[in-house]
C-alpha cells in the first residue's frame, strides 16, 4: 500500500471479507499503521435524531435516517458500509438537517462484516495516516457537521489534546475509532453480516424498469433475504489479488490484507526462527517485512520484488492535486488515452512506493548487517531481493520453498521473458503477498441486468475505463457517468432509477477513487445525484 491509500476501498471491508472498502486499490496501506485495540462503537437509536449511543463514555446523536420496512420499495440500498457508503449515510443524514432533502428517504446499507470495520488486517504498530485530518467524512463538503473530525474529538473530550500535538496527521488507530464513531450513528440502517449475492432488475415488461432486487445471504443464519429498491450503490472495495505463481488456497500463503490478525495463528511464538518471505514493493510489504522482524526478533525474513529498489512515494504539492475533488472535472471528460497515460504517469503517488522515511529505517537496517556480517547478503537475516521473479513454489510438509531467479523488472504479472543468473531457493514457513487488489466484483454481481447495457462496438477495446461483458445478446459494454452512475441503454431504466459504482472507477475518475481524499465531496455529488439535494 502506498502512501495515498488514505483510503476506503479495505481490505477488511473488502478484497477479503466482502463488501466495503478497503483498502483500497492495489498494494495500499497508510503509512506505517497504527494499533488495534479498541472495540467498536454502538448505541440505540431510533432513526430520528433525538436518542443517543455512548462512545468512549460520550454521547453520540443519532442519525436522522429511519429505519426501514424490509417489505418496502427503498429508495437506495447500498451495498458495502465501509467508508465509501458511510460518506453517503453522513451526506444524507447532513442534507436532511440542512432540510435541503425534505423526506427522509428510504436507505438500507448492507455489509458482509460482523461490524464496522476499516483496514483490519494491516493495523501495525507505530501508525499515522499519510492524509490530513480535514480529508475526513465531511469537512471538505460541510465543515459545520457533526461528523467532521474535529467534532468527534470535541464529543470525545480530546480536542485541546489533539490541538496540542500540532499535527494534520492523527494515528491510524484513532482515525478508524473515528470511523467506527461515525458508523454507530446509522445502526439502525445497516443490516451486518448480510453478503449480497445478486442484484436483478425487477421489470414488469412495460417501459422502462423502476426497481432492482437485492438479494443477500446472512453469514450467521444462512438465511437469504431480498430487497427491493429503486437504487443501488455498490461499494465493495477491492478483492485480494495473489500471483498466480503462489500456490492457491495453502493456509501458509496468505494475502497482506490479513495480516494482523492471521500470522498471531500461524506463528505462534514469539521466540522461534521462523522464515516469512513477503512478496511486493509498496508500502504494504515494506510495512510488514519491518513489522514480522520486530514481532519475531529470531525470524529471518525475505522481501522479494519485481523492481529493482524500493522507490519513495511522490507526495509534493503539485502532484498532489491530482487527488483535489475538482481533479475529477478535469480528468473525466478527457480522452481514454489522455487519461490512462496521466494516471500511469501517476503511479507514484500511489502505487509500488514506500515512504522516504521507511525506506531510510530498512536501509540502515541493510547497511548494520552489512557492516556486522559481511557483504555475502545470503547470511543476512533480513534481505531485501529485488529484481527477483518466482520460478516456482513447491509445498511441502514443513513449510514451503520459493524458487527465485533475477529477471529484467516488468509489470506484467505473467512475464514469461528470459531469467538471469542461478536459481536460488528460499525455505520459508509463511509467505505474505502484498500483491495488491482486484476491483472487479460489481461485474458478477451485476450479470442479471447486463441485457440493459449498451451493446459494445466490434473494435472498441476496454482499457480500464469500462469493462466489456458477454450477455446472452452478445457483448455489451459498462461504463460509468460523471455522477458514477452506470449507463444503461437509453429507455431501459427509467429516470429516478439506477445503479451507481464507487471505488472502481479509477479509468475515469482518477486515482483519487480508491481513497479516503474525495469521499466528502463525492458523496456529496451522489446524494444530488440520486436525490436531488446533498
Amino acid at each position: 500500500m502506498a502512501p495515498h491509500s488514505d483510503h476506503d476501498s479495505s481490505p477488511v471491508n473488502g478484497s477479503m471479507n466482502g463488501h466495503s472498502y478497503g483498502v483500497n486499490g492495489p498494494d495500499e496501506t497508510n503509512g506505517v499503521n497504527g494499533v488495534n485495540g479498541h472495540s467498536a462503537v454502538n448505541g440505540n437509536s431510533n432513526g430520528n435524531g433525538a436518542s443517543y449511543g455512548v462512545t468512549n463514555g460520550h454521547h453520540a446523536k443519532q442519525s436522522r435516517l429511519p429505519a426501514t420496512d424490509p417489505e418496502s420499495v427503498h429508495d437506495l440500498i447500498c451495498v458495502g458500509f465501509g467508508p465509501a457508503s458511510l460518506a453517503v449515510a453522513v451526506a444524507l443524514n447532513d442534507a436532511l438537517e440542512a432540510g435541503t432533502l425534505k423526506t427522509p428517504p428510504k436507505v438500507l446499507f448492507l455489509e458482509k462484516q460482523t461490524q464496522f470495520a476499516w483496514h483490519a488486517g494491516m493495523l501495525l504498530p507505530g501508525a499515522k495516516m499519510q492524509i490530513s485530518f480535514i480529508k475526513d467524512m465531511a469537512s471538505l463538503r460541510n465543515p459545520r457537521s457533526h461528523f467532521t473530525f474535529l467534532n468527534y474529538l470535541h464529543e470525545n473530550g480530546r480536542l485541546i489534546d489533539f490541538i496540542n500535538l500540532s499535527t494534520f496527521l492523527p494515528a491510524r488507530t484513532e482515525y478508524e475509532d473515528y470511523l467506527r464513531w461515525c458508523a454507530s450513528h446509522f445502526d439502525e440502517v445497516v443490516r451486518y453480516q448480510n453478503e449480497v449475492v445478486s442484484i436483478a432488475p425487477v421489470g414488469t415488461g412495460e417501459g422502462p424498469l423502476k426497481t432492482f432486487s437485492v438479494t443477500c445471504r446472512n453469514w450467521a443464519t444462512g438465511d437469504v433475504t431480498t430487497y427491493v429498491t429503486k437504487n443501488v450503490l455498490v461499494a465493495i472495495g477491492g478483492q485480494a489479488s495473489i500471483p498466480r505463481s503462489l500456490p492457491a488456497k495453502n493456509p501458509r500463503v496468505i494475502h497482506s490484507s490479513q495480516y494482523a490478525y492471521t500470522v498471531p495463528k500461524i506463528l505462534t511464538d514469539r521466540d522461534a526462527p521462523y522464515r516469512v518471505a513477503v512478496i511486493g514493493a509498496g508500502q504494504s510489504g515494506a510495512e510488514i517485512f519491518n513489522n514480522v522482524q520486530t514481532l519475531y526478533p529470531n525470524s529471518k525474513t525475505y522481501l522479494v520484488m519485481r523492481t529493482e529498489f524500493l522507490k519513495p512515494s511522490d507526495d509534493s504539492p503539485f502532484v498532489n492535486s491530482i487527488f483535489n475533488p475538482g481533479f475529477i472535472d478535469e480528468l473525466y471528460p478527457r480522452s481514454t488515452n489522455y487519461r490512462r497515460h496521466l494516471i500511469k504517469d501517476a503511479k507514484a503517488t500511489n502505487y509500488g512506493v514506500v515512504r522516504l522515511e521507511l525506506i531510510e529505517h530498512l536501509f540502515e537496517k541493510m547497511y548494520d548487517q552489512r557492516r556486522e556480517i559481511g557483504r555475502d547478503e545470503r547470511q543476512w537475516p533480513h534481505r531485501i531481493m529485488g529484481g527477483r521473479r518466482i520460478v516456482n513454489v513447491d509445498e511441502g510438509n514443513n513449510g514451503l520453498q520459493i524458487q527465485v531467479c533475477k529477471a529484467p523488472p516488468s509489470d506484467d504479472d505473467d512475464f514469461e521473458g528470459p531469467l538471469e543468473g542461478e536459481i536460488e531457493n528460499l525455505d520459508v514457513d509463511l509467505i505474505i503477498a502484498a500483491t495488491g487488489y482486484k476491483r472487479d466484483a460489481h461485474l458478477d454481481m451485476l450479470k442479471d441486468a447486463w441485457h440493459l447495457l449498451p451493446a459494445a462496438p466490434e473494435t472498441e477495446e476496454a482499457l480500464g475505463d469500462k469493462w466489456h461483458v458477454e450477455a446472452k445478446s452478445g457483448k455489451k459494454v459498462l461504463e460509468v457517468g460523471r455522477d458514477y452512475g452506470v449507463r444503461f441503454s437509453e429507455g431501459t431504466v427509467a429516470p429516478g432509477s439506477g445503479v451507481w459504482l464507487q471505488g472502481c472507477c479509477e479509468g475515469t475518475h482518477g486515482l483519487s477513487d480508491t481513497l479516503l481524499s474525495v469521499l466528502s465531496t463525492r458523496s456529496g455529488e451522489i446524494v444530488q445525484s440520486i436525490f436531488g439535494s446533498a
